[in-house]
């Protein structure tokens, strides 16, 4: 069989050549591809990061400056305010309570009447005593009378004697007389003194049923009201008060703070310190220290320091929390020493690693491992001396996962 080969040729489909490809565009379009690989890769580790942020609260450090007439501070220790001057009064005597003359908050004098017991037992006996006092005082002038009268006649006796117109046993009766009257008045009068003794014993039973104030101060606690038992030696079981009320001198007000006996060196008398309560935290208060308690706790291993404050007032109030620090006041200190720049952070924003301090700071999303020089203590805020400026962003608490680098965000209010 046979074929015609131009029949064959004829039905032949003609392609047209493949345009030249252009190596330029390749290339480009290879650089897109690696870059938006690249881009993707970026934004999946950037989420990746971000979704594993560690989230912390923030605080911020804030500028302060030591601002003590002596200098810096050497020392910081806590403690309360007392009174050094206060009692709880009571009568020297178990009695009922019928009334009570004063209330919480009352300022009281020196010898004021605050209370009074019952008198119903004690006021007879005085009575009574006074009956006998002026019973034996009207013995005495009788005796008294009597003896006046013997004396006059032992004068006529001694006379009539002396002209032989009565016996010698008229004149010693006479004699005997007088001696007897006269013994009789000595007696008396021992009899009126005991009976004015026993009046001023009954008028003080009395009277220490009257309860006065020890001291010129201020009641704090009223502890007993009409109606009750009082005793000064808890008589009677525990219904039986033991105190009226208390009162506090609020002129012998001081703080009193315990120190590590490792650091009672930095304290000595006259030192100047300042004091702030924890319930002024803004206020500072100028002190100087009155003395040093000569003994240690050795449980506690500290020792008591008694502080004075300069001027008293009205806000401080016996047993309030208080802060108190000890001031470098020797003489030639430089002057840069007592206004040094520090800064404030809340306390808890201070982390230790042994004997070292340090804190997180927070730059760029992640916190970074600053090593820092710490201050005093008050209300809840420590001075950094050094290692971190003022401004600076801080983590204001440990959370578990902190290390160098790590990414942190802000905790969500």
């Amino acid at each position: 069989m046979s074929f015609d080969q131009n029949a064959l040729d004829s039905l032949r489909i003609e392609r047209s050549p493949e345009p030249a490809r252009d190596t330029r565009q390749g290339g480009v379009y290879k650089w897109f591809i690696a870059a938006v690989l690249v881009l993707a890769v970026v934004a999946a580790a950037y989420a990746l990061f971000r979704d594993n942020a560690i989230a912390v609260e923030t605080v911020t450090a804030v500028a302060t400056s030591n601002s003590g007439s002596g200098g810096g501070s050497v020392l910081n220790a806590s403690g309360y305010v007392v009174a050094r001057r206060q009692a709880t009064v009571s009568a020297k005597v178990t009695g009922k309570v019928v009334e009570v003359f004063t209330e919480e908050g009352n300022e009281v004098k020196q010898g004021e009447l605050l209370a009074r017991l019952d008198d119903t037992t004690m006021r007879p006996q005085l009575d009574l005593a006074e009956r006998q006092l002026e019973s034996a005082t009207k013995n005495l002038q009788e005796v008294e009378v009597r003896l006046a009268e013997a004396e006059r006649n032992l004068r006529r006796t001694q006379q009539l004697r002396a002209d032989k117109l009565v016996s010698e046993q008229a004149l010693d009766s006479a004699q005997a007389e007088h001696g007897a009257l006269q013994a009789r008045l000595e007696a008396l009068k021992s009899e009126v003194k005991v009976a004015q003794s026993s009046v001023r014993v009954r008028a003080q039973d009395l009277d220490d049923l009257l309860v006065r104030a020890p001291f010129t101060g201020v009641v704090v606690s009223k502890d007993a009201q009409p109606g009750e038992m009082i005793s000064p030696i808890s008589a009677g079981g525990g219904f039986t008060r033991t105190g009226i009320a208390t009162v506090v001198d609020m002129d012998s007000r001081e703080i009193e703070v315990d120190v590590n006996e490792a650091f009672i060196n930095r304290v000595k008398a006259g030192q100047k310190a300042e004091a702030v309560l924890d319930a002024y935290p803004d206020w500072t208060i100028a002190c100087h220290v009155i003395n040093i308690v000569p003994t240690a706790d050795r449980q506690k291993a500290t020792v008591r320091v008694r502080i004075g404050f300069d001027e008293l007032d009205p806000r401080i109030l016996p047993d309030m929390g208080v802060k108190v620090s000890f001031l470098d006041d020797r003489a030639g200190q430089p002057a840069a020493a007592a206004a040094r720049p520090a800064v404030r952070v809340p306390s808890d924003a201070i982390m230790k690693d042994g004997d070292t301090a340090f804190v997180w700071r927070v730059r760029d999303n992640s916190v970074e491992r600053v090593a820092v020089r710490t201050g005093g203590v008050r209300s809840g805020q420590t001075e950094v001396l050094s290692g971190i400026a003022a401004g600076d962003v801080l983590v204001g608490k440990s959370v578990p996962g902190l290390a160098e680098g790590a990414p942190v965000k802000k905790k969500a209010e």
